[in-house]
């Protein structure tokens, strides 16, 4: 039952955290995404826990896949792209007059939530 539990938190959390970046993605509007924000995050945190229950109940089936050397290549390749995009996003800096309105918007926002 646990199994089939963590199955459909996986597939539904996916569907919200998919749909929801997809919409930032293309409205591109700093509103839109501060108005979606609280779904993508609480959505976000039950992803997290779905795929920690999901990795443990498949965990010795993930090391067989990651032995195999074409496998463990693509999983390096995406870790270091995913290093590189944070790199570049986190020295991509905001301005304080910008950031400090928007992180009072979202705040305010999330606090009616």
């Amino acid at each position: 039952m646990f199994r089939k539990l963590v199955a459909v938190a996986l597939f539904v959390s996916f569907i919200a955290m998919a749909s929801s970046g997809m919409m930032m993605f293309f409205i591109e509007k700093p509103s839109f995404t501060i108005q979606m924000h609280p779904v993508h995050k609480m959505f976000g945190l039950i992803m997290i826990i779905a795929i920690i229950c999901h990795l443990s109940l498949n965990y010795r089936s993930l090391l067989r896949y990651i032995k195999v050397k074409s496998t463990a290549l693509f999983g390096s390749t995406l870790v270091i792209i995913l290093i590189l995009i944070y790199g570049l996003a986190i020295n991509n800096k905001v301005p304080v007059e910008l950031a400090l309105p928007m992180d009072a918007l979202a705040e305010k926002i999330e606090s009616r939530e």
